[in-house]
């Protein structure tokens, strides 16, 4: 199944709905930056991926961008360059237990 490379980011007005969209793209996604996620979609996960969102987000106060970048397997290396400061990869957390 192909997949297609999306960033995406999102503007939510209310910050529980915030932390439960932020939640959500770090399910589907590599997060970038503070409201930026690029994820590796394929059509059924951005299905899921999308109606999951729409019962997270108000439509009349917030929203989210899906920016196609094309089909993930003809993506060359991932460049990111940064103006201001430096790009840092944000890793999730590692838990012990």
């Amino acid at each position: 199944m192909s997949r297609t490379n999306y960033i995406v980011t999102y503007d939510i007005c209310d910050p529980k709905r915030l932390r439960k969209v932020f939640k959500a793209c770090r399910d589907y996604g590599l997060h970038l930056q503070l409201s930026v996620f690029e994820c590796d979609l394929t059509a059924a996960e951005k299905i899921d991926f999308e109606s999951r969102l729409r019962g997270l987000i108000n439509r009349e106060k917030d929203q989210v961008l899906f920016i196609a970048l094309g089909p993930s397997e003809t993506r060359g290396e991932r460049v990111i360059t940064a103006l201001g400061q430096s790009y840092v990869r944000v890793d999730p957390p590692c838990y012990v237990v």
